[in-house]
This record gives structure tokens, C-alpha cells and sequence, in this order.
């Protein structure tokens, strides 16, 4: 009989990351996340309503800072980002490949690219307002001015199916809505949220203030319509919904938003059919901006 006495792993304790800390679900409920092959992985947080909505105030006490800050010093925290999501590679990696089920090589490139994507939208921070805004010809002797600004808190339901979407599209629809100063509540995909979660410890560190991004997991059902009906969310991000029935369902999300006149993104009509990999573009990057025009008298 050997001396050596088997050593047991610290399992990792999987938290919610609401308002820059990691709180356990007010319920103090778990759900069990599962690998591709219906095996045991870790215990995630059930989120709640009330989770969700303590998620909305943090946003909106950020709002304010995050929306001053400087473009130039915003795309500074998203390139932090990168880098300190650069030094977790391999543990990405790994909640990757037994989240969705790929093999680590695959797994490893979705990583890079959402390494990579962080990067991206952090070099657009202060040149978005070079195509969304601008000088406009007048009839008179006035300038007139048009500048884009965040619209506020935006509910995002992240992408729930599909090949690279537990964190590829996560940070696909993340960034680009902080990048212009909005400020988050993500509902992470219900069947894959550990990547998400450990996000929240990459974001922690990061230089992001508390509240710009809070990451909710569990059922997408009670998550979603809570943002959506919110009359303190300003936008929504619909992308992980799916186009049928039921409380969760785009449909429904939209009727729920339609109530406090939210901006809505609407879901692809096959989440399966959503490549990550492809080049954002900037059309997330208009989707959250408001249009302010300033007139000015010549000469004063």
C-alpha cells in the first residue's frame, strides 16, 4: 500500500459577475453544466430575476463613467483585455474544447480569434466617430454638427448554439457595445456558460470599471425577459434568441421591449448558421449609438 496519499483537485466554484465582484446566485441555486457527451463539468450559478435586475443597476451606476471616458482610454481597457485574456490561453482553451465539444486545436483558434477580436474593436474605440458623425451642409450661416453617443445599458442574450459560440460570440457581442460606451447585462449561453463566467475574472482584472459588464447565467427563459421588460434597459441584443415561441423566444422578447421603446437587435434565424469567424464589420458597433446634432452660429 503506497504512503502517498491521492491528491484531490480544488474544484473551481463558478460565480456570477455582477458589478465588478462575484456574487453567488441570490437563490443559492446551481444547475449542472455538462460536456458534449452529457458527462459532469462543473456546478454553474442559477441565475435569478432579481439577479438580473441587481445586474441592471450596477450597469446603469456605470453608465455615466464609462460613457465619459476618453475613446482613446476606453480602447486602452478592451486592448488590457486582450492581453490578460492572452495570459489564460490554455485555460480557455480547455473550457472551450469541452464546452462545445471540439478538439483542442480548434478550440485554441477560437481562443486567438477572440483574443484577437478584443484587439479589433479596440482600435475602433476613437475612429467610430469618424463614420458616424460629422459636419452637415446647412442653409444658413450655422454649423451643424452630428456626434454619436452610447444609448446606455443594453441587455445582451448571448449566442446559445452554434460552432465558436461560448466565447468567440460572446466577445463578438460584447465588445463592440462597451467599445462605444454602453454598459452590459449578458445573459450567457445557458449550455455552455463556463467560459463566460471565467471571462468575468479576465474582465476583474482588466482595468473595466464594475458594472460596465455583468455576466448572468442559467435559463435563458427567465434571464431574458427580465432585460427586456426592463424599463431601465435602453437597447437589446437578441442574437441568442431563438424565432419561435415561448418566454425566451425573439417574438416574445421584442413585444416586451416594444413597452420602454427599446433598440433591438434581431437573432439570426438559425443560430447553427452564425459564423463567429467571419470579420465583425461595424454594423454592432452602430447598432447602440444615438445621433446628437448641435447647431452653431458662424462667427461666434
Amino acid at each position: 500500500m503506497s504512503d502517498v496519499a491521492t491528491r484531490l483537485d480544488v474544484l473551481k466554484t463558478y460565480k456570477l459577475y455582477v458589478g465588478g465582484k462575484f456574487p453567488r446566485s441570490e437563490s443559492g441555486r446551481v444547475y449542472e453544466v455538462t460536456d458534449a457527451k452529457g458527462e459532469w463539468l462543473a456546478n454553474a450559478p442559477l441565475g435569478t430575476r432579481k439577479d438580473t435586475r441587481d445586474a441592471v443597476l450596477a450597469a446603469r451606476a456605470a453608465v455615466k463613467g464609462w460613457a465619459g471616458t476618453t475613446a482613446y482610454n476606453r480602447g486602452q481597457v478592451l486592448y488590457r483585455v486582450a492581453e490578460m485574456l492572452q495570459g489564460r490561453r490554455e485555460q480557455f482553451a480547455a473550457e472551450v474544447a469541452v464546452s462545445e465539444g471540439i478538439g483542442p486545436k480548434k478550440a485554441a483558434a477560437l481562443v486567438d480569434a477572440a483574443i484577437d477580436r478584443w484587439v479589433w474593436y479596440a482600435g475602433w474605440t476613437d475612429k467610430v466617430a469618424q463614420i458616424a458623425g460629422g459636419a452637415n451642409p446647412v442653409a444658413g450661416p450655422y454649423f451643424n454638427l452630428s456626434t454619436p453617443e452610447p444609448t446606455g445599458v443594453v441587455g445582451i442574450v448571448a449566442p446559445q448554439a452554434g460552432y465558436g459560440h461560448s466565447l468567440l460570440g460572446l466577445v463578438s457581442v460584447i465588445a463592440p457595445a462597451i467599445a462605444t460606451g454602453n454598459t452590459v447585462v449578458v445573459a450567457a449561453a445557458a449550455d455552455a456558460p463556463l467560459p463566460a463566467l471565467s471571462l468575468g475574472e479576465v474582465l476583474a482584472t482588466s482595468d473595466v470599471p464594475g458594472g460596465v459588464v455583468n455576466i448572468i447565467s442559467g435559463r435563458t427563459a427567465d434571464i431574458a425577459p427580465t432585460l427586456a421588460s426592463h424599463q431601465d434597459v435602453n437597447a437589446l441584443d437578441l442574437t441568442g434568441a431563438i424565432a419561435s415561441d415561448g418566454p425566451g423566444a425573439a417574438p416574445a422578447l421584442e413585444a416586451a421591449a416594444a413597452d420602454t421603446l427599446k433598440r433591438v437587435v434581431r437573432p439570426e434565424l438559425d443560430p447553427f448558421a452564425q459564423d463567429w469567424t467571419n470579420a465583425p464589420g461595424t454594423d454592432r458597433l452602430l447598432s447602440f449609438l444615438e445621433t446628437k446634432t448641435v447647431w452653431h452660429p458662424m462667427g461666434i
